[in-house]
């Protein structure tokens, strides 16, 4: 999934590859910074150093990312979770210990998602095409057919144990098929922030395609806290409602705006319905979460989203996150705390707190 978030403390685009220019005139050797991005896991990946990013940090980060891409992407044939899709109801398969971390944690949030969120939501995500060439909707005895083979409760993990070098990954059934497009960039920013820490970086803004991780301390000394704004899904990219204002923490938008497609009038977005087969429609526009880990916050984007507002900020305060809701009808509500940390800057839009409605 893609979801975008603009930071205050950067603008601008920079070709993949290229690293920004250290505009440091006026900055103090911590405020200094630089910036690579490269397309890697599906899509456009920015990493910006403060305080001194030399060549030899970037290529270690992106180099992360690419391994995670060989192990997670369903994109990629001989990738671990394609290895696995092909042996769906034939057998299980030996899996690297990162894999075998990300399915845990997916089986973990589909359980108390009570499904919501799905690792093996793949038939669906096949059958729609959304974000592909050539995205269409199913009829209805497809979307049946795809959806009895979406169950979590039929992959089954077997960790490594004295007979065994690895873990092990099996679907029970053909045709079942892992995609782990809501879980495995917010795994990857996170193993990018155990670099980050390794190599004792002052600060650095991780973005994976607006899967944001705010590392360290912003910048400029102090208690200062990191600002992320929050895109306006009614709005052109880059325009926000707001911004949330945080110390190290991740921040994962699922919104119905980036990926999908318009079919006889109407619009289809990419957060599919594992009950129903179909796109959500529960009124909402956008979740975002505040959490400290990425893996977390990117799974709990997609189950808060499916699951609306009441049990969703139900979820996310059990799982210690904070998420705000942005509704169809430009109202914005959040999970408890959540709306304390952020600050309304379109006037088209209403921040309702719990007492507004009490």
């Amino acid at each position: 999934m893609l979801f975008f978030t603009f930071t205050f403390l950067f603008s601008g685009c920079f070709p993949a590859g290229s690293a920004r220019p250290d505009r440091s005139r006026g900055r103090t050797s911590e405020e200094r910074s630089s910036a690579r991005s490269e397309l890697a896991l599906g899509t456009f990946c920015r990493i910006e150093l403060f305080g001194g990013g030399k060549p030899e940090l970037y290529n270690r980060l992106f180099s992360r990312l690419r391994e995670i891409e060989g192990m997670m992407s369903v994109n990629l044939e001989d990738s671990e979770v394609s290895l696995v899709n092909k042996a769906a109801g034939i057998a299980p398969v030996p899996v690297s210990p990162e894999l075998f971390t990300v399915l845990e944690r997916a089986v973990y949030f589909a359980e108390v998602s009570n499904g919501a969120f799905d690792p093996t939501i793949g038939p669906l995500v096949k059958l729609w095409g959304i974000g592909g060439e050539t995205p269409r909707v199913p009829g209805g005895e497809e979307i049946d057919a795809a959806r009895a083979l979406v169950n979590w409760k039929d992959l089954e993990l077997t960790a490594a144990g004295p007979q065994t070098a690895s873990g092990t990954a099996f679907l029970r059934r053909k045709g079942m098929e892992l995609d782990l497009g809501a879980i495995a960039k917010g795994f990857a920013a996170d193993e990018l922030v155990k670099i980050l820490r390794e190599t004792k970086t002052n600060s650095a803004i991780v973005d994976l395609g607006g899967n944001i991780y705010v590392y360290g301390t912003r910048p400029g000394g102090g208690e200062k806290t990191w600002r992320v704004g929050l895109q306006n899904p009614l709005d052109e990219r880059g325009a926000y409602t707001g911004y949330v204002e945080l110390k190290e923490a991740s921040v994962v938008t699922s919104g119905v705006y980036e990926r999908l497609f318009t079919e006889n009038g109407k619009r289809y977005h990419h957060i599919l319905d594992t009950a129903t087969g179909f796109p959500v429609e529960n009124g909402l526009l956008a979740v975002t979460i505040m959490a400290a880990s990425s893996t977390d916050a990117d799974a709990l984007s997609t189950a808060v989203f499916a699951l609306g507002y009441e049990k969703g900020s139900a979820l996310a305060e059990a799982n210690g996150s904070g998420a705000i809701f942005i509704f169809a009808d430009r109202t914005i509500r959040g999970s408890a705390g959540a709306l304390e940390q952020f600050t309304l800057t379109d006037a088209a839009f209403h921040a309702q707190w719990r007492s507004d409605t009490q």
